[in-house]
């Protein structure tokens, strides 16, 4: 379950997954309102626009996050050209704001693909909550980054500004839980979306998603 707030590739997925994803599936791809949501109003401009967007909404604390990492970057890594693939962290509470200028003062650094690994095994392996600057700062030291660069970043305008812009994407969308995907500014959909009952293991929801996401291009693609 989510938390509250508010070309197809083969190798990651399972032989014969479109015909487990229910009839409606199997007969006519996934059902609007079941298996994905479509925004009301325009879409969402795109941040290239000989791409197509495709964000992934996450947050470093989150055990269905954590779940869902190896499965979306296993997707991200063979995504079409075509797809301008990114991540956005979210922020619904205190702990969740300074994870959040983790992330983006990771990324002003060029160290947040690297570090994100480490992060995610001291958090649900380790139990760290990383919750606060000094904490954060302690434990990357560890993994070589500067402290004193990633305390600069963390309290810059820079950050704080991408900061804002994730919250406001994230409202934009209406992010009510993740991990969540947005789809070429229009589409929204989610592991926890692929659940109709079945008692299904979170790596195959995880899976199902990222089929959907692919049906969501093609569905762009020919749109255009």
């Amino acid at each position: 379950m989510a938390l509250p707030r508010r070309p197809l590739v083969l190798g990651l997925l399972p032989t014969g997954l479109a015909l487990r994803l229910g009839d409606a599936q199997a007969q006519g791809g996934p059902v609007p309102g079941r298996h994905y949501q479509v925004r009301t109003g325009p879409a969402l401009p795109p941040s290239d626009p000989a791409r197509i967007d495709v964000v992934e909404f996450f947050w470093y604390g989150c055990p269905h996050c954590y779940v869902f990492e190896p499965v979306i970057e296993h997707w991200a890594k063979q995504a079409a050209a075509d797809v301008n693939f990114r991540r956005v962290h979210v922020q619904f509470r205190a702990n969740m704001k300074a994870h959040q200028r983790m992330f983006f003062a990771l990324e002003a650094l060029g160290l947040e693909p690297q570090a994100r690994p480490g992060i995610f095994s001291a958090i649900h392996r380790q139990g760290q909550m990383l919750d606060s600057l000094e904490s954060q700062s302690r434990f990357l030291a560890t993994a070589g980054v500067d402290s004193a660069k990633y305390k600069a970043a963390w309290q810059s305008m820079g950050v704080a500004t991408r900061c804002l812009q994730a919250d406001q994407l994230a409202e934009a969308y209406d992010i009510d839980g993740v991990p969540s995907l947005g789809v070429a500014g229009r589409f929204l959909t989610s592991p926890s979306m692929q659940n109709g009952g079945e008692g299904l293991p979170e790596p195959e929801l995880g899976r199902r998603a990222v089929l959907v996401v692919e049906y969501l291009l093609q569905r762009q693609r020919t749109a255009r």
